[in-house]
């Protein structure tokens, strides 16, 4: 798998097109069930209760959420109280044929955005090791990536990312700071309605 550098990192793998049209509606659909399980939630920032302009929901045996206490994982849907459903194949598959060297993932958040919506620059820092990567699928409108270095006030750069792209975030990347400024309307059929899903796969605890 080929990896980009990013301020002198290596790490960081952009797979255009991995899931073909046929592939991304199989896993539109599948995503959709889930989400009928365990439906979208507003999540909010910690202390302040701002909401964020995405709407989250996840699947695996762990699900990332925010409230006003903090960021984290746990293994039950904040508001129905339910389990997570079961992660699919077609993402065990992915995180498999990517990162066949990491313990299996232990979670999917599932993120919308809805025309308009963004997520600031962050890294993924809540899991209790790094050794795995993070791994993201873009379904829907096109959205630009922007992603720096693991300090706040490195130089970034920005691609955009289609529906049916990945990208892998492992190595010296694996806590670069990443982020999407927006989405851009009308660049995909995937969604009846627009808007972009984005799948990100995580390994939480150590092995």
């Amino acid at each position: 798998m080929d990896t980009t550098p990013i301020n002198g990192q290596t790490g960081l793998a952009y797979l255009p097109e991995y899931f073909d049209r046929k592939a991304q509606e199989d896993l539109l659909e599948t995503i959709r069930a889930i989400v009928a399980e365990a439906p979208l939630f507003q999540p909010v920032m910690p202390r302040t209760g701002k909401p964020f302009s995405v709407k989250m929901s996840n699947c695996g045996p762990l699900g990332w959420v925010s409230d006003i206490n903090g960021y984290r994982y746990q293994p039950a849907h904040p508001v129905t109280g339910r389990p997570w459903p079961a992660m699919p194949e077609a993402l065990t598959g992915l995180w498999a044929a990517l990162a066949p060297e990491a313990s299996p993932p232990q979670a999917c958040l599932i993120n919308f955005y809805e025309p308009g919506a963004r997520m600031g620059l962050h890294q993924d820092r809540d899991e209790d090791m790094f050794t795995a990567p993070v791994i993201s699928v873009s379904l829907g409108d096109t959205a630009t990536f922007r992603v720096g270095g693991t300090a706040r006030k490195d130089p970034t750069r920005s691609f955009r990312l289609a529906s049916g792209d990945v990208v892998v975030l492992g190595g010296d990347a694996r806590l670069a700071y990443h982020g999407i400024d927006r989405i851009l309307p009308g660049t995909s059929t995937l969604l009846k309605n627009g808007g972009r899903i984005n799948l990100t796969l995580r390994r939480v605890t150590a092995d």
